[in-house]
């Protein structure tokens, strides 16, 4: 686990947070405005998208505010904004609240529909959150799939729990048709609405080696 991280103790969203820490420590300081595979969203406004939503399972949790501004509409400025701090605080949200969770208990609040889980559907649909939008950012930026084929297993489950009733609200877009050789990876990102072999129309600089 990567220096600084907050473990939930709930290993699907624990593994789901060290995936989104490491694309958004990767970005490059020109990435921020590059398109990602979120039609429409740049870089920055997936990140800031992503951690709206940590805060927002963690406010459903424990009852404290949500984030200051909308996640469904980031506005995609960065100037003055610590990216890892930014980010830092949200996981951190997120992790002490699932930390606090009873195990045992029969249902957890939720921010998603149905908006009552399992403890262990909620932490995972949390993660599911966090890891789709840590293989948006890296991908965007030229950077390799922060997805494992066992963490995809696992995010696949709970997808198919929660997916179908956010797609008429906007949150996932139609799945793809599966194709012959697909991987674990490319099987959960097609369900989720997204083509596993996106590239991004263009690389920052930095990247590109200019």
């Amino acid at each position: 686990m990567s220096d600084g991280m907050i473990p939930s103790g709930w290993d699907i969203l624990d593994a789901s947070h060290e995936a989104l820490r490491t694309a958004v420590r990767a970005v490059p300081a020109d990435g921020w405005q590059l398109p990602t595979p979120c039609t429409g969203w740049t870089v920055a406004q997936v990140f800031q998208h992503a951690v709206g939503d940590q805060i927002g399972y963690a406010a459903a949790l424990t009852g404290e505010p949500g984030p200051d501004f909308d996640p469904f509409d980031p506005s995609g400025e960065m100037e003055g904004v610590d990216p890892e701090a930014f980010l830092g605080d949200g996981l951190a949200r997120a992790a002490h609240a699932w930390a606090g969770v009873d195990r045992d208990a029969a249902e957890v609040p939720t921010p998603v529909p149905p908006h009552k889980m399992s403890p262990w559907s909620g932490s995972a649909a949390c993660g599911l959150d966090a890891a789709v939008h840590a293989w948006d950012i890296a991908v965007a930026t030229g950077r390799p799939s922060p997805l494992t084929p066992e963490l995809a297993r696992l995010l696949l489950r709970i997808a198919r729990e929660i997916v179908e009733p956010l797609r008429p609200r906007g949150a996932y877009v139609a799945a793809l048709a599966p194709e012959q050789g697909d991987d674990d990876v490319a099987v959960l990102l097609r369900y989720l609405g997204r083509d596993p072999r996106w590239i991004a129309p263009q690389a920052p600089r930095s990247l590109r080696g200019d």
